[in-house]
């Protein structure tokens, strides 16, 4: 895929532009609205001038090779230094061409973290709580912040379901590939005789909408309250603090139990919006999909994505084929959590490339 140089050009016009407009100090709205754009574009600038430096470099050093012809070892060290710089240039155009890649819009935004038990019973529960704090300590090491909204728990100590707000700088990017089966194999503390189980949980990764993204009418919500109730008997609250929602036009419900009435209905709201809006995307994006041949995957949910295997210590991310032999760090949120993100981020970039450049 060749980089249509009219159009980089345009984006160099419009970084001098944004940059003279914020240096006129304009008003606070148009200040946060140039700022914006200037922090999209400035990168990609960066990167079309690093470009056109090498390419300059490069036409330098033919025509001193040109020019050399009668100088043998003159011309050797250009034609070294040249075989460098071509090297240089298919890593910046490469460079270029992600950052001109379109952008997921929800990138930045914070997420609500949805993971539930699947099959496997109470094993099922366990894994979901170990998947829960994997992510709850990998958000730690990015300095986000995690509320929880609601959690189901078995008497063990695992999750049936688990539901949380992950907020910080660009939670979606980081975590968007993580929706789907995660499926794990080990022996579980409950098991006598020492037998490997396979169990599974699901994960779904909310982008949380702003308020322009939609608009919920009152009409369209049934809102009730309820007494909350924890598990065994214990823990219930005698009050009506717990919150359902019903939106009616799609039959999505959302309950949060977990604080104040006021702040439950806070929680659920802020719960349905993201399901809303997810779904909302889902339906652009089947559309998309149906109009454009060569995308990769379906991005449905049901599909397995990893096994996490304890017996070899081993996590298998099935959409890219990548086995690290490095679980106990993963399960800590660690480095190799971001080893499989960064891995799967290349992945989609490398289909998105050969979408643009009509590929299968």
């Amino acid at each position: 895929m060749s980089i249509p140089q009219q159009k980089l050009d345009r984006l160099v016009e419009r970084w001098h532009v944004v940059q003279a407009e914020l240096n006129a100090g304009p008003s606070a709205a148009d200040f946060a609205r140039l700022s914006k754009e200037f922090a999209e574009i400035d990168p990609v600038v960066s990167a079309i001038e690093a470009l056109r430096r090498a390419e300059e470099e490069r036409d330098e050093l033919a025509a001193m090779i040109k020019a050399s012809s009668s100088d043998r070892e003159m011309a050797a060290l250009a034609e070294e230094e040249l075989r460098a710089v071509n090297g240089r240039l298919e890593t910046l155009e490469h460079e270029l061409k992600i950052q001109l890649l379109p952008k997921d819009t929800a990138d930045e935004r914070n997420v609500i973290l949805e993971v539930r038990a699947g099959t496997g019973g109470d094993e099922a529960a366990l894994f979901a709580a170990d998947l829960f704090r994997m992510y709850s300590r990998y958000a730690d090491l990015h300095r986000w912040k995690v509320e929880i909204i609601s959690m189901s728990e078995n008497d063990l100590g695992g999750y049936k379901e688990i539901i949380a707000s992950i907020t910080g700088k660009g939670v979606f990017a980081r975590l968007k590939f993580e929706s789907g089966v995660h499926r794990v194999q080990r022996v579980p503390a409950t098991e006598a005789s020492g037998r490997i189980h396979t169990s599974a949980a699901t994960v779904a990764v909310l982008p949380e909408p702003e308020e322009v993204d939609l608009d919920i009418k009152p009409e369209e919500l049934r809102i009730d309250t309820m007494r909350a109730g924890g598990a065994g008997g214990q823990h219930v609250n005698k009050t009506e603090s717990a919150v359902r929602i019903l939106h009616i036009p799609t039959g999505i419900i959302v309950v949060s139990a977990e604080k104040s009435q006021h702040q439950n209905r806070r929680l659920a709201m802020q719960v349905l919006r993201s399901r809303l809006y997810e779904l909302q995307r889902q339906q652009s994006d089947e559309a998309r999909a149906a109009e454009r041949r060569g995308q990769v995957g379906s991005g449905d949910r049901s599909q397995r994505i990893r096994t996490y295997n304890f017996p070899q210590g081993r996590v298998t991310d099935h959409r890219i084929n990548l086995t690290l032999h490095k679980l106990d760090e993963l399960l800590e949120g660690g480095p190799a959590l971001d080893e499989l993100i960064d891995a799967l981020t290349a992945d989609h970039q490398a289909n998105q490339l050969a979408a643009m450049a009509g590929g299968p």
